[in-house]
Order: C-alpha cells, then structure tokens, then sequence
C-alpha cells in the first residue's frame, strides 16, 4: 500500500472501529435497559461509553501506528508510543471507576426501592458514598503509579525508593498523624453506624443536617443555610447530638412564663385545639403541666410530638405564637407582669408610705 495512503486508513480505521464498538455497546445496553427495566445498571453503563471508546482507540492506535510508515511518527516513535500507553492508562481507570460507580449505585437504586427503614437507608447512602470515594482513590493512585513506572528514570529510582520506604513511611506517618486520623475515623462513621448523611445533629450549639461525609471531612448545613465543614475525628472524639439516631420521632417542649392566677386548665384545653389544628403534629402525645414557680411567675411547659425535627420546630413554634396570641386576647392577666404600684396599708388608709419618708 502506499505510504500516502497508510496514515488515514490506519487512522480512519481505528476511529471508524471505535465508533462501531461504541455504537454496538450502547445498542446493546439499551437493549438491555428495555428487558429488565427494574435493574437500572445497563442505563448507567451507558454513562461509560465515552471512556469505553477512548481505551479502544487508543489500544487500536498503538498496536497500529508503526504501519502508517510515516516519517515524522518513525522519527519519535518512542515519544507516539509513550504517550499513547498514558493515554490507555489514563482511560483505562476512568472506565473502571465509571463500571465501578455504576454498579454500586444501581445496586443502591434497587436496594432503596423496597420498603426500607428511613435510618438504615441513610446508613446504607453513607457506606456507598465512602465506598465508591476509597475505589476512586484507590485507583487513581495505582493508575498514577502505573503511568510513573512506564518512564525509565521512575523504574530505575523505584529500587532505591523501595529499600527506603521503610524509613519514609514512619516519617510519613508521623508528619501525617492527623490526616490518617481523619482518614480511619472516616471509616469508622461509616462503618460504625455513628452518622449517617440526612442525619439531624447538634454539634457545638449549631442545629444542622448532615449534607456530606467524605474520607477526612464532614459537612453539616444549618437551619439558615450555612455550611459548617469539620474533620470526621471531631465526632469520634467528642460527644455530640444525634436526633435521628434510633428513629426520627421527636418529642419537643414550649416553655411560658406566666402570672399565678393563669387559667392552666384552659390553656390546657387551648393547646390541644391548637395541636389539632397543626398538620406538623403527629399525633402521639402532648401534656400542658405547671413545673416551676419564682416569687413573680409561674413556668408551664407544653409538651408535643412530630414525626421529625422540622416538623417538631413547627409544632413548637405553632403552639408558643398562638397560646401567647391567645393569653393576651383573653386572659390578659395571665402573662406576666412588673408590680410597680405601692402595697395598701394594713389598716385600709391608703398607701403604705415608705419607711424612709
């Protein structure tokens, strides 16, 4: 064949092969995809194909690219060859990292579609998420190493290396204490149950929900809005409060300070229309009792239920505007208030005058 002519067969071909086996692959998939509906793993393989077809070119083009006889890439064959066998690495742990990903969430789709407890079902999310994190670093650093070793100076330095890697991992661990701390104490949430994500928490005075874990952080997002980033260590080393652990039913309490001639009784009766008229309470309870009393008032908490912390924050929100709303319409008297007229006399006279008058 002619020379001229070598070039775009070659590389006409093997792009013309790639775009077949993409094209082929994807055919197959969505086949699939129509067969068993209930599986969603052969849509999310579908995902793969653009790294599918970059390993596949690549491999066409280096086992072929010495027949093109072209001058330029005879003059740095090396150089073609190299980069090609980067590139194929490269593509290689993308395609296993897209496989990967596919498999684990697809399996995770299938498993949330059943009738799951909420609390298992986050653990579940958490323990996938950390999991496809660790086969992605994992990979990338063997894929990493391989394309290191294809260069002759790195094969030839990794026996030096490798007699003193002993040395340089006590080093490296020690210089490294606290990010291998984060690293395992990762695992440990995971794996351990402690948190999960979509978990309500209460970590030093901020009430938030968990929004992320990853292997070294973990990210919280309050109730305005904010985003509070802190190393996993810090939940297992300290305590904190987990209001979704063991169920997500809360029970809350409103707390009024009131007069002593407050009508308890019926702001009992008024509670319980006010809950039954609030779609956040779930149904499970309340109470209305008198705990405390000062020299001036007297504290009555209301306790109510919810089927979770949002919800419970309506109900308690609910039940302290309208009673408040409520006492000030119709038993003004009942809130609290600042004596600042002078006592009567014991004989009826009038005002007791101050002793210093």
């Amino acid at each position: 064949m002619n020379s001229a002519l070598r070039l775009p067969v070659v590389l006409g071909g093997s792009v013309l092969l790639t775009a077949a086996a993409g094209w082929a692959v994807d055919l197959l998939l969505r086949r699939a995809d129509a067969r068993h509906p209930e599986t969603p793993l052969w849509n999310a393989l579908r995902r793969c194909r653009p790294a599918l077809q970059i390993v596949l070119l690549a491999a066409l083009l280096r086992g072929a690219y010495r027949q093109t006889a072209w001058q330029p890439l005879e003059d740095h064959e090396a150089v073609v060859g190299h980069v090609l066998s980067l590139v194929l690495i490269g593509a290689g742990a993308w395609l296993i990292v897209g496989v990967a990903s596919a498999a684990v969430e697809s399996g995770y789709a299938r498993y949330a579609t059943g009738p799951r407890d909420p609390a298992r079902l986050r653990r579940v999310r958490t323990q996938v998420t950390l999991i496809m994190r660790v086969v992605t670093a994992v990979v990338a650093v063997v894929a990493a190493a391989a394309m290191l070793l294809t260069f002759p100076s790195f094969r030839a330095l990794g026996t030096s290396v490798l007699a003193s890697a002993g040395i340089i991992g006590i080093v490296a661990g020690i210089a490294a204490q606290s990010t291998l701390g984060n690293l395992f104490a990762g695992f440990q949430i995971a794996f351990g149950d402690l948190v999960r994500i979509g978990d309500t928490v209460v970590v030093d005075g901020e009430w938030g929900v968990v929004e992320d874990i990853t292997l070294t952080f973990l990210a919280v997002r309050t109730w305005d809005e904010r985003r509070i980033t802190m190393p996993v260590s810090y939940f297992t080393t300290r305590p904190f409060e987990n209001w979704s652990r063991g169920g997500l039913q809360m029970t809350g309490s409103v707390f009024l300070h009131c007069d002593h001639s407050a009508p308890v009784d019926l702001m009992r009766e008024h509670v319980h229309d006010i809950l039954r008229d609030c779609p956040a309470w779930d149904g499970r309870g309340w109470d209305v009792a008198v705990t405390e009393t000062t020299p001036s008032t007297i504290v009555v908490r209301a306790i109510v239920t919810a089927k979770d912390a949002d919800d419970l924050w309506t109900v308690r929100c609910a039940v302290r505007e309208r009673l408040v709303a409520w006492l000030s319409e119709k038993h003004p008297h009942a809130l609290p208030r600042l004596a600042v007229a002078p006592a009567p006399s014991p004989d009826g006279d009038g005002p007791r005058r101050p002793a210093w008058d």
